[in-house]
């Protein structure tokens, strides 16, 4: 880029930035904007910073092509419109970065916090249940404002609407929960060891539920859905294993049920089937995905 070719022929021929600013007659802060790549110098101030490096405005370019320093100045025009082009989007994709970790920052912060507060109230479960609600809904809340920015789908809005569902429904579940871990604690709402076995049955099982008829909406990127080191890398991939969990998902909660009346052991029965349910499409996409890179289909 033009910056570092600037950086570099000063330094060459030992000049300060302040000295190269003195003899354009220009601040010095000008030639530091040029040298970071935030703004390039216009035709007629290149064919000047060309004489004063003693190089041709070519070098100054980078082109290959010699360019004379009494060059016309409309060429010289066009060509630092293009690098001022390029200049805009690297900006505009630096700062979209800079948005991103600082929301990602954000809801990072808020999740610590639910937890720290989890901790300090642990004596008393209904204000820590209230604390972790507000701070995860809080959490939701930005996720869902920065949507598009956090997930950058390749299809645009028609399946960012397949995030937005998901995001609401993460909401509502978590008010749920929160108001039932309220009621429980405040004595208001009791209930049978049996009974929470089969309340969280029935939780989990809406997720599983939700999760497949959403999964094969979601776009394609890295930042939802099953997010696997080979579904992440291959479009293909992705959609298989998204389709493979859609179609799974309701015989694992008809498994998930009938595994609860048949076995007493909840644990178990939820870790079997959380394995089944994730380990089925993951396991096929891969064998997907390592014979596709083989070039077998």
């Amino acid at each position: 880029m033009i910056g570092d070719n600037i950086r570099a022929l000063r330094r060459e021929r030992g000049m300060s930035q302040e000295q190269l600013a003195v003899g354009l007659h220009v601040v010095r802060q000008t030639i530091s904007k040029w040298e970071k790549g935030l703004s390039v110098p216009d035709a007629d101030m290149l064919v000047q910073l060309a004489a004063l490096l003693q190089v041709p405005v070519s070098q100054l370019l980078g082109s290959p092509a010699p360019t004379a320093p009494s060059a016309p100045t409309a060429e010289l025009s066009e060509q630092l419109a293009q690098l001022n082009q390029q200049l805009a989007q690297q900006v505009r994709a630096y700062r979209t970065l800079r948005q991103i970790e600082n929301k990602r920052h954000l809801i990072l912060c808020l999740t610590f916090l639910a937890l720290l507060l989890a901790m300090a109230l642990r004596r008393c479960p209904v204000a820590a249940a209230v604390a972790v609600g507000l701070c995860m809904l809080a959490a939701l809340a930005v996720l869902y404002r920065n949507l598009a920015l956090l997930t950058s789908p390749t299809d645009g809005n028609c399946r960012l609407g397949a995030i937005r569902v998901t995001t609401l429904f993460h909401v509502v579940l978590l008010l749920l929960c929160t108001a039932v871990a309220v009621l429980l604690g405040t004595g208001v709402l009791k209930l049978t060891q049996n009974s929470e076995k089969w309340l969280a049955a029935a939780i989990l099982s809406v997720v599983i539920l939700f999760s497949g008829a959403v999964s094969p909406k979601l776009p394609f990127n890295r930042h939802t859905g099953l997010r696997l080191p080979w579904t992440v890398r291959d479009r293909d991939t992705w959609d298989l294993a998204h389709r493979l969990l859609g179609i799974i998902s309701p015989a694992a909660v008809v498994l998930y049920i009938a595994g609860l009346v048949a076995v007493p052991c909840f644990e178990v029965v939820t870790l079997a089937v959380m394995c089944l349910w994730l380990g089925v499409p993951s396991l096929l996409s891969l064998v997907y995905y390592t014979r596709k890179m083989r070039g077998r289909l």
